[in-house]
């Protein structure tokens, strides 16, 4: 059966899933796992579909010192021991700038550009970009496609994308763009099956997670996000404080004489949930501790997810649903119903016996569907690699002779 691998790479881990081509046009999910602790305590776990083990191996942080290690390591397990031989790899790029706007195959100006958005994401472009130069160098006859996380944004209308600042900029590329677009694609891709009655109407999104961001849908399609020019805007997240005043950066800048590269480490790493609790940026680790700043914490996320939803509603001008995804919306049910609270004054009212178990967890007298999705961002990457390996698309995007070659190749194997 031929394959795609599907790669999401962080700072620290590569997590992978593998997806078998059946026919020409379905997936059948195959393996999921991922190599964590990279440099210090690197460990390879993976299982297959039905929950099986495949391998859980620690290794010495020497045999696996960065993510290109990492990510030959995990591809030597999946060639040599399951005969894995993937006819192309999709990847999770965070940042596709102003001049992407949907799914690319990567060659060397693709590369070249996508590398240019760095500063737009230090936290995450680098260790996105890793593993496709790792697999380029090892094996260079596979096919490889960016899949970006604002390109499902990139529909706004100019009113929800400027900023109020000189044209020149914007023409520049400064604008809001909006992230966890590949999520937000695929709850709208469930929205018709889960929740047919409010699919096709006003929906909010919250993706919860350690990075945090919220998405007006309507139709299916985004109108507004609370993320702007990065992913550092909106909600406080794990170690990223969210909205703040530029006037506090400034301040820091002139008046604390920071340098540039102490208040990027203060926004990306040093600040949200972890700085509010002194305690952890894990919210699991916060609903454990007795600690009154772990709880205030939690009441402050909690406080600011209420107050994005006002601003998305008013975008929206209504709101017929509401869906919580992502680790915590997901895994949550007390943060779930922290933020109902703050939801009440559009009708929207939980049960807290639904809210244990979901996918509904709105009462009958809500007047908003309150909803709990998985969401599954690999599995999207999944069907927009099968879409251009396996379509004309494909070979309109190839944009030298190489990458045409190579998508003809995999293309004649389906």
């Amino acid at each position: 059966m031929n394959t795609i691998l599907v790669v999401n790479a962080g700072s620290s881990s590569v997590k992978f899933q593998v997806y078998g081509i059946v026919g020409r046009s379905e997936l059948k999910w195959l393996i999921k796992g991922q190599m964590d602790g990279v440099g210090t305590q690197p460990r390879l776990r993976a299982a297959s579909v039905d929950g099986e083990i495949m391998i859980d191996r620690s290794f010495a942080p020497g045999e696996i010192a960065d993510l290109p290690a990492a990510m030959q390591r995990t591809a030597e397990w999946l060639r040599e021991v399951h005969k894995v031989e993937p006819v192309a790899v999709g990847h999770r790029v965070v940042h596709g700038g102003p001049a992407f706007d949907r799914p690319v195959l990567i060659n060397d100006s693709v590369l070249a550009q996508i590398e240019e958005y760095t500063p737009l994401a230090p936290l995450h472009q680098p260790n996105n970009i890793a593993p496709i130069r790792s697999i380029r160098s090892l094996f260079p006859n596979i096919l490889q496609v960016a899949c970006f996380d604002t390109a499902f944004h990139r529909g706004h209308a100019a009113i929800v994308d400027r900023y109020a600042i000189p044209e020149r900029y914007y023409a520049e590329g400064v604008r809001r763009y909006g992230f966890h677009g590949l999520s937000y694609e695929f709850i709208a891709s469930r929205l018709p099956e889960v929740a047919p009655q409010i699919a096709g109407g006003r929906v909010i999104v919250a993706h919860l997670g350690s990075g945090a961001s919220m998405c007006a849908l309507s139709a299916g399609r985004s109108v507004d996000s609370s993320m702007g020019f990065t992913a550092l805007d909106g909600l406080p997240m794990g170690t990223r404080p969210g909205q703040i005043d530029p006037g506090v950066l400034l301040y820091l800048l002139d008046q604390k004489r920071i340098s540039v590269a102490e208040l990027q480490r203060l926004l990306y790493h040093e600040s949200g949930l972890k700085a509010l609790s002194g305690v952890s940026n894990d919210v699991r680790a916060l609903e454990e501790s007795a600690d009154q700043r772990a709880r205030f914490a939690l009441e402050y996320f909690a406080y600011r997810v209420g107050l994005e939803t006002g601003r998305l509603a008013a975008a929206l001008g209504g709101v017929d649903g509401f869906v919580f995804t992502a680790g915590i919306g997901e895994n949550s049910p007390s943060m779930r119903a922290r933020i109902a609270k703050y939801l009440t004054w559009l009708g929207a009212e939980i049960d807290p016996q639904a809210n244990a178990r979901g996918p509904v967890i709105s009462s009958a007298d809500s007047r908003v569907a309150l909803y709990v999705i998985p969401t599954n961002e690999e599995l999207m990457i999944a069907r927009h690699t099968l879409a251009l390996l396996s379509g004309t698309s494909g070979r309109r995007a190839a944009r030298d002779v190489r990458a045409a070659e190579i998508v003809e190749r995999a293309h004649s194997l389906l």
